[in-house]
């Protein structure tokens, strides 16, 4: 049977390789070897002007989408100000990655949001960000060691019978954390159903059943890295999803 097909959107960022120093767009690996491995096809996707307005254009290719973690989110995005501790910001992609959230919520792709990819969902929602976590919960146990994911996990509390309980196995679930924003006001139609065990802060989102769509496949947030987990079903779960509407549509 042919693979799902997995689009993972991409960063840009300076990338350095052989005698070359130039701009990218890149991956890191983890992502797409945590398809590959749940046995899905892992397609990149570069920001794209066009596909901001036509994401269907996109979509079409697509069994199911990851919006993965990355830099912070233009605060422009959510109507507030950049305040000192956010850096980096790449409108391009998140015009992009917020096109792409929108109308495949719309379709009911199967969608999951990685870290900064849960924040992508909640502002194409209309939601807010927390610009600074440390700021809010007084603390850095969320990325406490920064570019590694050594020493940063931590423990969330999951709803009971909650799509995020039902994937992890268990309603306490060990992850590994690096982020310092996260959700402020949720967005429209999501309810949380995850929160650390440190501070209850969100660490899942979810689109619940709705009578436009009472049999919704998966829309899921996590503020969370699954992907660098080897033992994390989180990916394997989206991959299977997407199998499942894939062979539904050509039922």
């Amino acid at each position: 049977m042919t693979r799902p097909r997995i689009g993972i959107c991409t960063s840009l960022e300076p990338a350095q390789y052989g005698a070359w120093h130039e701009p990218a767009a890149l991956t890191p690996l983890v992502y797409i070897t945590a398809v590959q491995r749940a046995g899905g096809l892992a397609l990149l996707l570069p920001p794209d002007a066009h596909a901001e307005q036509d994401p269907d254009e996109v979509l079409d290719l697509l069994d199911g989408l990851i919006l993965a973690g990355g830099v912070d989110m233009d605060p422009a995005t959510y109507g507030a100000q950049a305040g000192p501790h956010t850096l980096g910001v790449v409108p391009e992609r998140d015009h992009f990655e917020l096109a792409l959230a929108r109308r495949a919520m719309e379709r009911d792709l199967p969608l999951l949001g990685i870290c900064r990819g849960m924040q992508v969902m909640n502002v194409a929602r209309g939601g807010t960000l927390l610009q600074h976590v440390p700021d809010v919960v007084g603390h850095d146990r969320h990325r406490r060691n920064v570019g590694t994911f050594a020493g940063n996990d931590h423990h969330v509390r999951l709803q009971a019978g909650s799509l995020a309980a039902r994937v992890a196995g268990e309603e306490r679930h060990r992850t590994l954390s690096h982020h310092h924003q996260a959700v402020d006001a949720v967005g429209e139609g999501y309810v949380v159903t995850g929160w650390s065990t440190d501070d209850e802060l969100p660490e899942t989102l979810e689109l619940p059943e709705t009578l436009e769509l009472p049999d919704r496949r998966f829309a899921l947030g996590v503020q969370w890295h699954p992907e660098a987990d080897e033992t994390s079903p989180v990916v394997g779960a989206l991959v299977a999803e997407a199998a499942a509407a894939r062979n539904a549509r050509a039922a």
